[in-house]
């Protein structure tokens, strides 16, 4: 019995530099999709990988006809690449994960099941994190203040590894960075989210794509975040007031000034 109400599951994967990873994963991924699902694809990002990722991607593809692989001519960043994974699958569910094994293809039917209960995104908390802990602060820092900022009571906010359905990642916009906040959005787009522990790995193959400058574009992607959903259907409510304050100290301005050269 399948542990989705649609037999249709794709599994869309960001892939940047991680050849060595990619056999492994895949192999997994057969062996749990045949269990969950009658029909399944899934869907590789090459998001301009310099390391051998494509080639190993195609030949994938080329044994396996519910691979599919879509090929980006540089690195456009993770946001896009998802955006480029919901365009060309055809799931009624939908799944995220990265491609370096740190996320468990076993924890699937996790997501899977909480989808089942009526919820429309399920983030995978990894609540024993496998990484350094100059991964793991800024990450604990940013969900908090995330958490805080939105109202949106959740510990892994920016986790690779989630479940969807189809019609939220279609009112999805993602560009930049948006990717950490797909929770965020999607609740403020009215669907219901949650979260459920999983199983998290260490790295295996390859280093890690993270960056100091990441913490930063993080936060102000966040402001971004909150601005749109403030003020991203009624803009006029920000820069309708800012004009109006404006417009009147220019007519108190003018009119000063015209008093004056009245009085002479």
């Amino acid at each position: 019995m399948s542990l989705i109400d649609e037999p249709e599951l794709s599994v869309i994967i960001p892939v940047y530099n991680e050849n060595e990873s990619l056999p492994i994963l895949y192999e997994k991924l057969v062996t749990v999709l045949t269990e969950v699902a009658q029909d399944w694809e899934i869907v590789f990002v090459d998001d301009g990988s310099t390391d051998g990722s494509s080639a190993t991607l195609l030949g994938l593809q080329e044994r396996d006809a519910r691979v599919v692989v879509v090929s980006q001519r540089r690195n456009f960043g993770k946001s896009l690449g998802l955006v480029a994974g919901f365009e060309v699958s055809r799931g009624e569910i939908v799944i995220t994960m990265d491609a370096d094994l740190q996320d468990e293809p076993t924890e699937i039917p996790k997501l899977l099941a909480r989808l089942n209960e009526g919820y429309d995104v399920v983030t995978g908390w990894k609540k024993f994190r496998q990484d350094p802990l100059s991964k793991r602060i800024p990450s604990r820092i940013a969900n908090r203040t995330t958490a805080l900022m939105t109202g949106l009571r959740l510990n892994d906010m920016n986790s690779g590894f989630k479940a969807y359905r189809r019609d939220c990642t279609q009112h999805l916009t993602l560009y930049g960075d948006l990717h950490r906040y797909v929770p965020v959005l999607a609740h403020y787009a009215g669907f219901r989210v949650t979260e459920v522990p999983v199983v998290h790995h260490r790295r295996q193959f390859g280093k890690s794509k993270y960056g100091v400058g990441r913490l930063l574009r993080g936060g102000l992607d966040l402001l971004t975040v909150l601005f749109l959903n403030q003020y991203g259907r009624r803009p006029l409510h920000l820069f309708g007031a800012t004009g109006g304050v404006l417009l009147l100290a220019g007519f108190v301005i003018n009119l000063s000034l015209t008093m004056e050269w009245l009085a002479g």
